[in-house]
């Protein structure tokens, strides 16, 4: 577990801003990534009948939709241990294989980092 103090202040907010998606819009995670240029993109699991996505997957989507080139950071928020493989190879795509993204529990502790490739 990360001491979440530790934490540069932008991956902190990154972490924050997850948190508080998935507690806004009741869904199992809450996510958040920052582009190159510092902003970031937060959304929640999309669960309809048609089109199912990670929160993950939804904020690189925001990122890219919006004109991200690149990414920092990702943070997800999430009950699981462990980002999904599908959710580091979204991050992947848009940041490279050395982007970290940051798995942390409901409250909001960091569990862990780990690279996105």
């Amino acid at each position: 577990m990360t001491d979440s103090s530790a934490l540069d202040p932008e991956d902190r907010k990154i972490v924050t801003l997850a948190r508080s998606a998935r507690a806004r819009n009741a869904v199992p995670e809450g996510a958040a990534v920052r582009d190159e240029t510092g902003r970031t993109y937060v959304a929640g699991t999309v669960a309809l009948p048609s089109l199912k996505l990670s929160a993950v997957q939804t904020a690189v989507a925001m990122a890219v939709a919006s004109g991200a080139k690149s990414l920092e950071a990702a943070a997800v928020v999430t009950e699981s241990e462990s980002a999904a493989v599908e959710d580091l190879a979204a991050v992947r795509d848009l940041g490279g294989p050395g982007t970290p993204v940051l798995v942390a529990g409901p409250d909001g502790s960091v569990r862990l980092t780990v690279s996105a490739g």
